[in-house]
């Protein structure tokens, strides 16, 4: 919700809170843009800090209206994300504040998944899991990050475990012979939705979905689903209406969830081939925004490693939040108040989700290095990488092949100061998980010199047992 929106509702106590915030997150932008130095831990240590004095003060003041929500709350979320991406990006991945981005990302997610309706037991089992590792994190950081911040985010966890399960529920009625149509077909049905998003629309593509489709209801022996009388949008918006408004129960077998997933697969892939990729001119500013998003998020990936700052997501986060906050019981609306056709609002749903799981997988993969030690780290990343597949190829033949990866090695080691890889005067954070891949990288090199040279003495062995047999 933008701030215009809750003006009047702020209290004039808590107008210098909300003034303070928001000279906190203005500093934290500043830092964000600036790309000409590295952020040091001390400086977001110190932010954080501020913001947690900030929430002490408005708690006081909240004691008699705990549950009031008003600018200062967005605005405060607003520090709160900032600062923990900036934890991200200082390689401090693991402590409570580092994780409140995660967990925001993952409760929009999580909403999303159960609006769409379909998802796979595997989506829920990875986000399961890293849920469990942030409520650890959480655990071990209670003394350091205080019990402001802990207090909040276990409340988050909770929300997310309570969504976690309700979808878990529905899917409760798979079996180990279903399971594995089910996923496909979630697949599928994600393919056609890429598909439906593309700038030229994949006529052949998404036929051989459909074709796919086919022989799987073939397979299940499922019958044609005409929908006489009504379009292929309404008997999926029926479908819809249907699953959302019943309760899954002992009696809804596991070949039934999967037939009622084929049969919203076959309209989707109808509602598809019959639109050619084409949104309803009153969304198509909203649309192309997503695309363009979506796009952005999709290309950071092939550079994530070598030039991603994880602040850089906040940008896609803030925007993404208004539109998705922007809808009214989850429809999106049109200038005048109408809501989006279903075409429409899945497609823009779609881009929404996807949007924001790409930030989700930026987020969890990020390393535990300061971003003052990532070029080296990448550097011994892509050195490792090549080690290995070297060795895995059978190794050298000579020692001396090894002498470019020694020298590179050897350059990034001269680099320690005292044991340590410095900027400046300072010790940034991450030291430990770059030290032990420049240590696997050297036990690598050293493994295969080993090896080349005990291949050479036995090709020197045999060669004198030849001499001495002639």
């Amino acid at each position: 919700m933008a701030d215009s929106q809750l003006q009047d509702h702020l209290d004039p106590d808590e107008q210098p809170i909300y003034d303070r915030l928001s000279a906190i997150r203005e500093e934290l932008l500043h830092l964000k843009a600036d790309r000409n130095k590295y952020v040091k831990s001390a400086d977001v240590q110190d932010y954080f800090q501020r913001i947690l004095a900030e929430v002490d003060s408005l708690n006081k003041i909240r004691e008699p209206k705990r549950h009031e929500q008003n600018r200062v709350d967005y605005m405060l979320d607003d520090c709160f994300q900032l600062v923990s991406l900036f934890f991200l990006t200082i390689g401090r991945i693991s402590e409570a504040p580092a994780i409140y981005s995660a967990i925001s990302t993952v409760k929009r997610l999580l909403d999303h998944l159960k609006e769409a309706d379909f998802y796979s037991p595997k989506d829920l089992e990875s986000i399961s899991n890293r849920i469990d590792q942030w409520q650890t994190s959480v655990d071990n950081g209670r003394e350091r990050s205080g019990e402001t911040l802990t207090t909040l985010l276990d409340a988050r966890i909770d929300v997310c475990r309570k969504l976690l399960a309700g979808l878990k529920e529905r899917l409760s009625r798979l079996d180990p012979g279903t399971a594995d149509t089910y996923e496909k077909l979630v697949s599928i049905l994600r393919s056609l939705s890429a598909c439906n998003t593309r700038s030229k629309f994949p006529a052949d593509e998404v036929e051989g979905f459909v074709e796919q489709l086919r022989q799987i209801r073939k397979e299940l022996d499922v019958g044609t689903d005409t929908h006489v009388g009504m379009s292929a949008e309404q008997a999926y918006a029926d479908r819809l209406a249907y699953r959302r408004g019943s309760v899954p129960n002992s009696t809804t077998d596991g070949p039934a969830v999967v037939r009622s997933l084929l049969r919203r697969c076959l309209l989707w892939a109808e509602i598809v081939q019959e639109k050619q990729g084409k949104i309803d001119e009153r969304f198509k500013d909203t649309y192309q925004g997503l695309v363009k998003i979506r796009n952005n998020l999709e290309q950071m990936s092939l550079t994530q490693a070598w030039s991603l700052r994880e602040t850089d997501l906040y940008s896609f986060q803030r925007q993404l939040d208004r539109i998705d906050e922007s809808r009214v019981n989850g429809n999106f609306l049109d200038a005048n108040g109408r809501p989006a056709d279903l075409h429409a609002q899945r497609t823009l749903l779609y881009l929404l989700r996807k949007s924001y799981a790409y930030i989700y997988q930026y987020l969890i993969t990020s390393e535990p290095v300061s971003e003052a030690l990532l070029p080296i780290y990448n550097q011994l990343l892509t050195l490792k990488r090549c080690l290995e597949e070297v060795h895995r190829s059978g190794g050298v033949d000579d020692a001396r092949d090894l002498y470019p990866y020694s020298m590179k090695l050897m350059s990034i080691d001269n680099m320690k100061k005292d044991g340590k890889f410095m900027v400046g005067n300072d010790i940034p954070e991450g030291q430990a998980s770059v030290c032990n891949l420049l240590a696997d990288c050297f036990d690598l090199t050293m493994d295969m010199r080993r090896e080349a040279q005990e291949r050479e003495e036995d090709e020197d062995k045999v060669q004198k047992d030849v001499e001495i047999a002639a």
